[in-house]
Formats: structure tokens, sequence, C-alpha cells
């Protein structure tokens, strides 16, 4: 865990381009072999539980992919989906509690991480290093600088690396997204994206205690601090807490900010303001806000995040979820499951064609799974949401939540990499591990 980045080689505070041209190596610094296109994909999967499974399952529609290793530091979920895919399959995967001895196995071309956030820098840097191919879930980092690490990482490995913004392999995104650049609704000034999910309850307080049996507590904190075992901060609700993740800001404010700031070809703000709290259930176990607001500040437009739990009245007609491009002569609102362009009038005549709604009939995470082995059979083609783009959108969700942290709008200074005249917010772009981890720099 040593490897260093040039600062050089990333625009501050997004990513550059990957290093095009160059002859793809191993992990010994030899020739790598290419695969052919009839060859059997053998996958790994280190966290099994929830998306690691599910991004497993999709990949495993297509035929060329062949699961074989399983790795999940809880014993108890270890077992169950090792039994669940030996009746699937017929064969028994290799199941391992630590996840660099999965890397070590040379049977395995490309594995899945789908940990907790605050592992996926480390984890994803060595499987690269191990010369692995990588599907990993979002958001891409839990920091600033982790997101940077893991590009300069891919640059010099060369690895095919498919962030799970999943999105971005549905068609009727990219319909979306493909009228906005063509201009079908004037120039854009406004961008709103939002998530509100009134499934979300009040988090209860709750004693520490002994961690369930089976669970290697230690090595699920990993870099994170030392603390005692707490079910609010385990299985899934480890969302809501700052040592292991960002909240929904960067929870579903990934996926949707990532949409927005593709629609608009946007790279990181000028400045970004945050207000919000915990609105909704005071008292309650989460850490971060359960109601929040980020205004990015892009020089010509500006875009807006906002999230609300336990409410699911949402704008544009109470939808829950969504992007609206606003545009001088119409805005286009898309959400999962459709979109449409309500135009502007002047004079009582629409200032552009409407487009009605418009349904998704795609299945986009078996796209997107079938998509990151495509990039693996042919290493020239680009993943559908490439490292550099996750790690650009996963960078602008982290402002929102350092503007919300130190509680005032924070100013990027794009030629330095940093906040301008900030030390409460720069020492917020790289988090601190706990020994003996440490953040390759």
């Amino acid at each position: 865990m040593t490897a260093r980045f040039d600062r050089r080689t990333l625009i501050a505070g997004g990513v550059a381009a990957s290093v095009a041209g160059l002859a793809p190596l191993d992990a010994a610094g030899g020739q790598r072999r290419r695969m052919a296109a009839s060859d059997k994909l053998q996958v790994g999967v280190i966290g099994c539980k929830g998306m690691g499974w599910a991004n497993l399952t999709a990949m495993m529609k297509g035929a060329d992919v062949v699961p074989v290793a399983l790795c999940d530091v809880d014993a108890r979920v270890l077992a169950e989906r090792g039994a669940e895919l030996r009746k699937t399959t017929g064969r028994a995967p290799r199941l391992y509690d630590d996840y660099r001895r999965m890397l070590d196995d040379k049977a395995v071309d490309a594995v899945i991480i789908a940990t907790p956030d605050h592992w996926h820098a480390l984890q994803l840097i060595d499987a690269m290093s191990a010369g692995k191919d990588v599907y990993c879930e979002k958001p891409l980092g839990n920091s600033i600088a982790e997101c940077r690490a893991m590009v300069a990482a891919q640059q010099r490995h060369g690895r095919v690396v498919q962030v799970g913004q999943w999105q971005r392999s549905n068609r009727h995104w990219a319909d979306a997204v493909a009228l906005v650049h063509a201009g079908g609704i004037g120039r854009v000034r406004k961008v709103k994206a939002w998530a509100y999910m009134g499934w979300m309850k009040r988090v209860e307080p709750k004693p520490d205690q002994a961690a369930p049996a089976g669970v290697d507590y230690d090595r699920w904190l990993g870099p994170a601090p030392a603390r005692a075992f707490n079910p609010n901060r385990f299985h899934f609700s480890w969302r809501w807490y700052w040592d292991y993740a960002g909240g929904l800001m960067t929870d579903w404010g990934v996926h949707l900010m990532d949409i927005a700031l593709l629609g608009m070809k946007a790279s990181v703000p000028q400045s970004v303001g945050s207000l919000g709290g915990a609105y909704g259930y005071p008292g309650s176990a989460m850490e971060t806000p359960d109601t929040q607001t980020a205004i990015y500040d892009f020089g010509d437009y500006s875009v807006e995040w906002e999230h609300a739990v336990g409410i699911s009245q949402g704008p544009y007609g109470g939808r829950d979820h969504g992007v609206a491009f606003i545009g001088e002569t119409g805005t286009l609102i898309v959400d999962r499951g459709k979109w449409e362009v309500i135009p502007e009038e002047s004079d009582g005549k629409p200032l552009t064609r409407a487009v009605p709604v418009t349904r998704s009939s795609d299945q986009g995470l078996d796209r997107h799974t079938a998509d990151f082995v495509a990039c693996i059979k042919d290493r020239a083609r680009t993943p559908a949401c490439p490292i550099e783009s996750a790690a650009n959108t996963a960078i602008v969700c982290q402002m929102g939540n350092v503007a919300w942290r130190t509680g005032r709008k924070v100013h990027w200074d794009a030629a330095a990499g940093q906040f301008r005249d900030d030390a409460q917010a720069n020492a917020l772009i790289t988090p601190r591990y706990r020994a003996p981890y440490r953040l390759p720099v």
C-alpha cells in the first residue's frame, strides 16, 4: 500500500482523462494477457450481502461469466451466499474472509467491490495492483483524496474499472442528456437533483454491544477509527456515519448528481454552500443530515441537490427522485422510470417542442455489468462509467458535505486542488486512517 500519484496528472478537484496509448501491464510489470471473446471471465466478490450480490447476479446473466470466489468478514453472510451460489451454478465458490487472499487467487480475473465506502480505495488499489479488473460500487471513494489516488492507480496499472453508477447504461437517461446537449431546451441556467426517501424512518439510538458471532469487526472497520461495535453502524445503516460514508449526499446523490454533471459537461464548481440537519428526526442516531440542500455555483449556472428522509413527495408532481434541467425554452425532467420536456411559453405559444412522458424499458444494472465484461474483452472500449467520471462526481458530492460540515460556503481553487483559504475544509480532503492502514499517496 505504498503507491504514489503525480498531482500533475489530475486536474485540481476533478481528474484528468486516462492516459491513452500505453501498453497494458500486469501487476508484475509484464505484458497483460488479453482475453479472447470466447473466454470465461472468472469473477470474485468482496462484500457479498447487498449490492455485491445484486451486481454478481446481474453479471451472471452473461454466459461468459463464472463466479469462482466470495469474500466477506461476516461468516454467516459468506456461508449463505456460498450456498446460494452452489445451488445456482452447481459449483462451490472458494470462500475468503480476507480480501487480500482472494486477490492472491490467480484464477480470479476480476472482482466486484461492494464493501462500505471507507474500504473502496484500499481494496480497489490493491485489486488493480494484483492485476485484477474491477467493478466498484458507488460512490467511488469516501473522500476527495481517495478518489484522486484511485484514478492515479488506474492510470498506472491500466486495469478496466467500471463504477456502479448504472444509470449511465439506461437508454432513457442517455436520450435525455443527449437532448440537453443538443440544445433542445435552450441554454440551461439551473439544474436540480433530489431524493426524497419516504421509506426511511428514524434510526433509534442503540447501546454499544459485542459484535455478532462470526463477524471480524476489526477487519470490517479497516482504516476507520477504532470504535466499539454498534448495530446502527453495521449492515446497511453504516451509510449514515461519517467514518464510513457520506449519507444520502454521496449515496443517492452520486447517482443523480452524476446525471446533472453529465448533462452540463461539468467538472467541479467554483463554490458550494449547504444547509440542513436532523430536521425530520431530531435525536436520531444518524450523524449525516436527514434533510440537506447543497447549491453549487459553476459560474454561469447552478446545480442544486436536496434530500429528505421520511418524505416521499418531491418536486414536479411528487417525484421522489429525479433531475431537472431548467432551460430557457423548456424544462427536462428525468428519473429512473421516465423523462419528459415541459416547454416554456411566450404569448401563449411553446418555445420548444414538448416531449411526452417517455418510459424506460431498460434493465440498467444488467446492461452496466455486461458493459464491464465487454470492456474486459475489448480493452480499447471505454466503460459506461469510467473511473475518471465517477471520481469527479464523488468529489463534487464530497464538496457538498464539506460545506455542510464546516457550516459555511466553501470556495474551490482549481489550480491548487484545494479549498481557498480554508484550513478546516482542506482538513476534510484526506481521511485519517488508523494504523497500520495508509492511503497510497
